[in-house]
């Protein structure tokens, strides 16, 4: 796909999928436990319905669209789009600033190797519930997005609202870069599980 095509098709639904995270993440924060994690399903299940490309929903599918730079893009329009929504949050509703800050702190306590093994299971959460929701079943979609939160997995959007949210001071660090890039190695490994096992086993 050529880099024109990609800002002009790709970006805007990236930015899109990112804000739709980012308002899963919201009531996450406001309403927390079962219920803020139930919720958070909104996100989701917008993306897909709409078609918006969000990276934990696109990576596990990478090899049949054979575009890499599109996988970027789609990471750095995510990004984007949390960005916005947190400026606004963090301005508009800045409570939610607390609860996001001891979400990285825990991230950062945990550290890369946690992180990454953590995004292994909610990459492949979300492959699984998007492979179900292409074939018109939404329930696991609606279930797979509570059972990542309530299991502590890492979802790299997300994170990227919780971290960009929370204050400059603890996000300027090196530390939160490596935790980061950890879970998007993470997310794309998780994503792929299935398919690489499935590969493997076909192989052997």
């Amino acid at each position: 796909m050529k880099k024109l095509e990609l800002f002009r098709d790709i970006l805007p639904l990236a930015i899109l999928a990112g804000i739709c995270i980012s308002i899963g993440c919201v009531v996450n924060l406001r309403v927390g436990g079962v219920a803020g994690a139930v919720l958070f399903a909104f996100g989701l299940t917008t993306v897909v319905y709409y078609g918006l490309k969000l990276y934990t929903g696109t990576a596990g599918f990478i090899r049949r669209q054979g575009d890499w730079s599109m996988l970027v893009m789609v990471l750095i329009g995510n990004i984007i789009g949390c960005l916005l929504t947190a400026w606004l949050i963090a301005y508009a509703q800045p409570d939610c600033i607390e609860p996001a800050s001891k979400i990285l702190a825990g991230r950062l306590t945990k550290g890369p190797l946690a992180c990454f093994l953590l995004a292994i299971g909610c990459g492949f959460i979300m492959t699984t519930a998007v492979e179900f929701a292409r074939k018109g079943k939404m329930l696991p979609l609606v279930f797979g997005v509570p059972v990542f939160i309530l299991c502590g997995f890492a979802h790299s959007i997300a994170d990227a609202f919780y971290f960009l949210v929370s204050p400059a001071e603890q996000v300027l660090q090196t530390e939160v870069l490596i935790v980061y890039l950890s879970e998007v190695l993470g997310n794309f490994v998780g994503c792929n599980l299935y398919r690489w096992t499935l590969f493997f086993s076909h192989t052997a």
